[in-house]
């Protein structure tokens, strides 16, 4: 009795600790965002009369509305392609008795230890050879590909855990393979799918590496690209660019309190079965 307290004491004082250090830089931008103009920021002091007009400022500054509805078409491009390609080759993957299925299982693993980062020249070079340079397809495609080793690997790993005599019923029944990934896969994969597209968007709407570096027209950038608006040829202006980060995190925030219970449930159902 007094060990399973203990574990759960020690669980719940590493579970605060990460939340306070997770926090701290949090708090750190609101503060200085609510900093008067031109004044240098001053830790985690809230000012007497916070300057609430800043947000005002960088939403007008950086275009952050035209911003938005550049993500949003970003997003719509990604998303729902990068989601259909993981869940089918998932599936594929995880079939029972496909030749080569689990080496081709741990490529798509190795590719998640190459970071983004190593690819972004070569990844330049062969979008200017596609003449997609400075437009939104720059992002959008790129993306897809960076998102497939984790979204293979995810679906993958799930559709391992669900019974195989389901799919053998669904083939008794004269069900075809597609007919079995639609009507018995895909309904089981809910959860999965609804965490998976929550990770895509928080991905894809926080992208800011590729829409700097493949798009010159801030406009076809993401809302994450605004945050080059507050760099001046002698400065940045800190107070403009937390102000901007925060009304730029907003949408994400919102969405993942919204999916929250779902991102939850997916990651405890390999756990549950």
């Amino acid at each position: 009795m007094r060990s399973s307290l203990s574990a759960r004491s020690t669980n719940v004082a590493l579970l605060l600790s990460l939340i306070i250090f997770t926090l701290i830089p949090f708090f750190g931008i609101v503060a200085t965002a609510l900093q008067p103009r031109g004044k240098a920021p001053s830790g985690f002091s809230i000012p007497l009369h916070p300057a609430l007009g800043n947000f005002a400022e960088a939403w007008s500054q950086a275009s952050i509305l035209p911003l938005i509805g550049s993500s949003t078409l970003i997003v719509l491009g990604v998303v729902p392609v990068a989601l259909l390609l993981s869940a089918l080759a998932g599936f594929g993957l995880a079939q029972p008795g496909l030749p080569g299925g689990s080496f081709l299982g741990l490529l798509f693993v190795a590719g998640l230890t190459i970071p983004a980062e190593a690819l972004i020249s070569p990844l330049y070079y062969q979008v200017q050879a596609m003449g997609l340079l400075d437009s939104r397809w720059a992002i959008i495609l790129p993306l897809i590909a960076l998102y497939m080793p984790f979204g293979v690997f995810w679906m993958r790993t799930h559709f391992l855990s669900i019974p195989e005599e389901l799919s053998e019923a669904a083939r008794v029944d004269g069900a075809s393979t597609f007919r079995t990934f639609v009507s018995i896969q895909l309904p089981l994969a809910r959860s999965a799918i609804s965490a998976l597209l929550i990770l895509f968007f928080l991905w894809t709407w926080n992208q800011f590496l590729l829409a700097i570096v493949l798009v010159n027209d801030p406009l076809k950038r993401t809302v994450a690209g605004a945050l080059g608006a507050f760099q001046g040829q002698y400065g940045t202006d800190i107070v403009l660019l937390c102000a901007g980060a925060l009304l730029i995190i907003a949408p994400s925030l919102i969405v993942f309190f919204i999916f929250q219970r779902q991102f939850v449930g997916a990651l405890l159902q390999g756990s549950s079965k």
